[in-house]
């Protein structure tokens, strides 16, 4: 039966929620698929998501960054993490060949892992990188501390990359340099149908009163300027995470019978840092987006750029939006005009009839 080993990184949700439509798209043209997830990814975030029969390995494929919350990456840990991870290349290598060539998949498909791509080239399986960003481009952004050998780390990380047959690259996103061949997707996103109406009955909102999400992605932010933004009269804000006791302005996901992305579809606005999954539905479903940079991240800008192209977006910075002085950038938001119609969110069809001939001739 056709396999096909899907390597995911795990810094947050993004690198997930990139491949299962790729995933789902690819089982419709590929009878009897099945996927084996090869992440740290929770094996909760693909239940009802991804629809092709899977099972899960959770073997770590790279680093990512280390962040204290969404916001903040803590750089030197980062790379003494790298360091460590690459400290036993040759052994985790090894096993990633090994265990390859006993599950005989069709085909190594990787978002964003470099050690998938290597491992794979070495197995002799044909192997693709899904990416809007590469962990070289990230890296490159930090400066190692003097006692580690950050270029050594990045030259090996880029060599890596460099062993993919082909590499799909997910607009919006930076130059992807490192790749050997590239084809550009449009954007993956696959968003909710909006409950608009459902939302305001279940909150029983007031004449006027405007709907706000707060999520900051798969890494959660555990703070608000929760007594200020209390006395700001008009909105409702749905926050991922937990809120005061008692609060009559917020209410957590949690305590909402709505998916988020029914809720994405749903609110007249969101607020976020420039992350890929969340800002690229919202500019498809036409929600204006309050966001947060963290100018230190290498695919933001890109994301910024799309987001101004096709979307309605304002910039709040970090200082205002954690002494809750959210009022005027709210209203900028809402206030914005339509924009260009974005680009058809059909990377993950494009992507998955470029994969399918890797299984015309089965393996097993």
């Amino acid at each position: 039966m056709p396999l096909i080993w899907a390597a995911i990184s795990a810094h947050g949700f993004g690198h997930a929620a990139q491949v299962v439509p790729v995933l789902n798209a690819l089982g419709g043209l590929v009878p009897d698929l099945r996927v084996l997830l090869r992440t740290t990814v929770p094996a909760s975030f693909f239940i009802d998501r991804l629809k092709v029969p899977w099972e899960i390995s959770p073997v770590q494929q790279d680093v990512g960054c280390i962040q204290q919350g969404p916001m903040t990456i803590n750089i030197e840990a980062t790379w003494h993490e790298h360091h460590r991870f690459h400290s036993t290349w040759n052994e985790r290598l090894l096993t990633e060949i090994e265990s390859m060539r006993a599950a005989q998949p069709n085909l190594i498909l990787a978002d964003t892992p470099y050690l998938a791509l290597a491992a794979g080239k070495a197995a002799s399986i044909p192997t693709v990188a899904l990416a809007s960003f590469t962990w070289d481009l990230i890296l490159s952004e930090y400066e190692a501390p003097p006692s580690i050998e950050g270029q050594a780390i990045l030259r090996l990380i880029q060599q890596a990359y460099g062993q993919a047959d082909l590499a799909l690259r997910i607009t919006p996103s930076p130059t992807l340099s490192c790749f050997q061949r590239v084809m550009t997707l449009h954007p993956i996103a696959e968003p909710a149908a909006p409950g608009r109406t459902k939302l305001a009955e279940f909150l029983a909102l007031m004449p006027g009163e405007r709907t706000v999400l707060i999520g900051f992605g798969g890494i959660p932010l555990t703070s608000l300027p929760f007594e200020t933004i209390e006395s700001l009269s008009g909105y409702r804000f749905l926050f991922d995470g937990s809120v005061p006791s008692g609060s009559t302005r917020f209410i957590s996901l949690n305590a909402l019978p709505f998916s988020f992305k029914t809720l994405l579809a749903s609110v007249d606005l969101i607020m976020t840092k420039p992350g890929y999954g969340t800002l690229v539905e919202a500019v498809t479903v036409q929600v204006p987006i309050v966001y947060v940079r963290r100018y230190n991240f290498g695919d933001e800008q890109s994301l910024v750029d799309y987001l101004h192209r096709y979307g309605r977006g304002v910039e709040l910075s970090i200082g205002d939006f954690m002494k809750g002085q959210w009022a005027t950038t709210l209203e900028q938001a809402l206030s914005l005009p339509p924009t260009p119609p974005p680009p058809e969110p059909s990377g993950a069809r494009e992507a998955a009839t470029m994969l399918a001939p890797y299984f015309s001739r089965d393996r097993h």
